[in-house]
Formats: C-alpha cells, sequence, structure tokens
C-alpha cells in the first residue's frame, strides 16, 4: 500500500510537471500575472540581489546577512533575484544540492523568509532550466518563484521580468564550450518576437503608478560585459515608449546606476550577490553614470503611491548611493 501511494504521488508529480513544461515554455504564451499585494499603508520594500549561487563562497554569505539585517528593517515585502542563480552551470536537476546549498541554506534571516521572484541569468541556461522553473522546487524551499518571463502586480507597482538571455547572439554563434539548454526557447525568433510583443501589451496595458521592468543582462553598464546591443535595439525602444521607470539587472558584478538622456528611465545593476570583478569599469558618459561600484553588495527600493527611493549598500551593509524620484502629477495633488 505504501509503495501504491508513493508511485502516485509520483505519477501526480510528472503529470504537474509536464503541464507546467508545456504551458509554461511556449513560445506562443501570454505573460503570466502574478499578485503581490501592499502593505496596509499601500507601501511596498523589497530588496534585489544577483549572481549570487556560490555556496556561500566570495562573501556570499556575507551579503546574505547583511541582506537579512536590512530587510528587517526595512520589513520587506518580498526579493527579487536578477539572475545567474546557480553557478557555474545552472541546476542538473530537481534533487540538486545546488539549490539547497546556495540559496536555502544561505538566505537564513527570518526578513528574507518571502517571495523571492527570479529570472534565468545565461548561467542558469547552462544546467536544466526545467529544472531550476518546476514549481516542484517550491515544495523544497516555497520562497522560490521562477519563470521565464512574468508580471508582478503588487498595486502600485507592476513589474515585469523579461528571460534577456535568449536576446544575446554569442550564446548562439559562440557557445565555446558551454551547453545550454535552449528547450523551450527554438525556434529562437518566434520566441523573441512572442516575447517582445507580449512585453509591449503588458506594459501598454498597465495602470499602475510606477513600472519596473527587471531582466538578467545589462541594458547599459560601465562593468565587465558593457552594454548588449541586441537589448538596445530591441527591448529598450519597448521600455522608452511605454514610460518604464526602472531597468533593474545584473550580469555585470557590480553595483551601479545609471541615468538616460533620452527618458526619464534609469538603469539599475544589482549583480554584487557574490564574486566581483575588482577595477573592471568601462568607459561612459559621466553625465548618466550616477554611481559605479565593483564590489559585492545588493540594494533596496521602497516605493509609495508618489515616490521611489533606491539605496545601495555594500557587502557591510555600509549604504554606498540612494536615489528617489518622484510622480511629480501624484505628489503635488496630495498636498
Amino acid at each position: 500500500m505504501a509503495a501504491f501511494k508513493y508511485n502516485t504521488v509520483n505519477f501526480i508529480f510528472s503529470v504537474s510537471y509536464l503541464i507546467f513544461i508545456f504551458s509554461a515554455h511556449s513560445s506562443k504564451a501570454e505573460l503570466r500575472r502574478l499578485q503581490q499585494p501592499a502593505k496596509p499603508d499601500g507601501t511596498l520594500s523589497f530588496l534585489v540581489v544577483g549572481d549570487w549561487g556560490r555556496r556561500g563562497s566570495f562573501n556570499q554569505s556575507h551579503v546574505a546577512l547583511q541582506m537579512g539585517e536590512i530587510g528587517e528593517k526595512l520589513d520587506i515585502d518580498f526579493v527579487i533575484s536578477t539572475g545567474d542563480n546557480f553557478y557555474d552551470n545552472g541546476l542538473t536537476g530537481l534533487h540538486d544540492p545546488a539549490f539547497q546549498d546556495s540559496f536555502t541554506s544561505i538566505y537564513t534571516a527570518q526578513s528574507l523568509q518571502k517571495p523571492w521572484y527570479s529570472v534565468l541569468g545565461n548561467h542558469d541556461y547552462r544546467g536544466d532550466v526545467r529544472a531550476q522553473l518546476s514549481p516542484m522546487l517550491r515544495a523544497l524551499d516555497k520562497r522560490w518563484i521562477c519563470m521565464r518571463s512574468f508580471v508582478v502586480d503588487a498595486e502600485i507597482v507592476d513589474f515585469f521580468f523579461v528571460d534577456t538571455t535568449p536576446f544575446a547572439d554569442k550564446y548562439f554563434v559562440q557557445p565555446n564550450e558551454h551547453v545550454y539548454d535552449w528547450r523551450g526557447v527554438l525556434p529562437r525568433q518566434t520566441y523573441l518576437d512572442n516575447l517582445l510583443q507580449d512585453v509591449d501589451v503588458a506594459l501598454r496595458e498597465s495602470s499602475a503608478n510606477w513600472k519596473i521592468v527587471i531582466g538578467h543582462h545589462t541594458i547599459k553598464s560601465a562593468g565587465h560585459h558593457g552594454n548588449t546591443i541586441e537589448l538596445e535595439k530591441q527591448l529598450l525602444p519597448i521600455l522608452y515608449a511605454n514610460g518604464v521607470d526602472l531597468y533593474v539587472n545584473g550580469h555585470d558584478h557590480c553595483l551601479e546606476h545609471i541615468s538616460s538622456a533620452d527618458s526619464k528611465i534609469q538603469f539599475m545593476t544589482s549583480g554584487g550577490g557574490s564574486k566581483a570583478w575588482k577595477g573592471d569599469v568601462n568607459q561612459l558618459d559621466p553625465q548618466e553614470l550616477r554611481f559605479y561600484y565593483d564590489g559585492q553588495g545588493f540594494m533596496s527600493v521602497h516605493i509609495s503611491e508618489t515616490e521611489l527611493r533606491v539605496v545601495f549598500y555594500d557587502v557591510s551593509g555600509h549604504i554606498l548611493h540612494h536615489w528617489k524620484t518622484y510622480k511629480d502629477e501624484l505628489y503635488f495633488a496630495s498636498y
């Protein structure tokens, strides 16, 4: 009887997994929408960290400690991961101990026991992507929410998570010795065309006060990887056209804030969750580069109906940079 129950449970899990894979990985699927309630006063606070999954090494554990402390002070509602969640080559499967060793056992603070909304990075695509996207990982850690592209509706703000890795030509034409898991992405151009259309429609239909787009790859950066040309050409015009407030990414292992000379959009990099590149800085227009730090750390965001505040912290929890902006038409209307 016990064996029968075990096999039945496994069968149900297997069927559920296949249904999820079919629906979540179709290149024709619309963006899935999730709901994230704001606090009773209508505000939201959250942390952003990227490029972290190294079993605690390269100061990952130290960054996690400070995230826990800042998260408690700010009473955060959730955490955003900007990708490259498991180094060097993603997860090998649903039972890969790296999930426990790099995530569950590292981010143990009570304040971090909130939803983790996560995108995939290029290193994640080197592993079993379907395993990392599987909802069955939530049975191991209920915080884990990872999909290719999706929308989180948080009342005063909409978050648009975009799968940026398939945009980069180099992973297809010059993969070097790496093997990428492109199941669910091919045919590539169809996938990208549908994704861009879905993001454009979701942004245009959004009535939220604030619009924040999250991807793994940089659009503008002074870091090691620099600008991602494919995203500049294909995604950025959509962000401009739809009044996006922030584009938040990882990929470059640094912390930075870049403004735009062409629009109000701000580019925020939070890729300092573990290993960082010391002294690896490219030239950028000094009027656009508001802040750059090539060490480990993370960022926090606090949003009200009329105000958005960003703070960057180093591995010791010291504030490195802060910035805020207002929705003028709403801000002055409230007085």
